[in-house]
């Protein structure tokens, strides 16, 4: 959906758009409610924190909607007698982390095989490396991972090597920009047209949220709560 479309939208909502009432707020308020509505969006439907309890794959509705931010990312970083530690992570698109995919090989096995990797809690390390039903085991293809301070720790014995892990994580949906506008998150004028890259009817759901943030702005109440309902009902 073309951005002067959106916008014209959002008055339609805010204005009955021959009123022009709400004129005056400006292009970067239109772009920084509408991206904020994205990443809320995001947010509360990997979570499941909508009115239909549905979290990321839940069902073929979220599997198609979510799908274009899924990511792959080849890790890298070091080796300790316990875990391998990654140096890399993608901090500036980064949005939830989906799974950790590895291979492992040891003395006896040199051709690499799947490993089922498993998140774990980083309080629970200890306990799981000490239980013989949950530990890194080569032999069942089995291990754990932890995330701590924008790392991955996948977790190894001294009898087999990780190699080949990938991540899979939801990047941040791409933020739209208007020729002519100030951007709101750098303060600068934007030059380019970026338009959003959801399909469109999920744009109409986003863009009912993004009516009801303005119109909570503006302490619009009726309009607020007309927004609200009307992207749940139609999540």
């Amino acid at each position: 959906m073309e951005n002067s479309t959106l916008l014209i939208k959002i008055k339609q909502r805010l204005n009955k758009l021959d009123s022009q009432d709400y004129d005056n707020i400006e292009c970067w308020q239109f772009i920084e409610a509408f991206n904020k509505a994205q990443i809320e969006w995001c947010r509360r439907n990997l979570h499941g924190g909508n009115m239909y309890k549905e979290g990321d794959e839940l069902s073929k509705k979220r599997i198609d909607d979510l799908q274009p931010l899924l990511r792959e990312l080849s890790l890298t970083g070091t080796v300790t007698d316990t875990y391998f530690e990654t140096n890399n992570f993608p901090e500036d698109q980064y949005l939830e982390f989906k799974r950790v995919t590895t291979q492992a090989t040891d003395e006896c096995c040199p051709e690499p095989r799947s490993m089922t990797v498993y998140l774990a809690e980083e309080a629970n390390v200890p306990l799981l490396l000490r239980d013989p039903l949950k530990n890194p085991d080569f032999d069942w293809g089995e291990t754990f991972c932890t995330m701590l301070n924008n790392t991955i720790r996948i977790y190894r014995n001294p009898s087999f090597n990780i190699v080949n892990p990938v991540l899979t994580y939801y990047r941040k949906p791409v933020l739209i920009e208007i020729p002519g506008c100030v951007n709101p998150y750098t303060g600068v004028e934007s030059i380019f047209n970026v338009n959003c890259e959801f399909k469109d009817d999920l744009v109409e759901v986003i863009l009912d949220d993004t009516a009801a943030l303005i119109a909570g702005d503006i302490e619009n109440q009726y309009q607020q709560q007309r927004g609200t309902a009307a992207a749940e009902r139609n999540n």
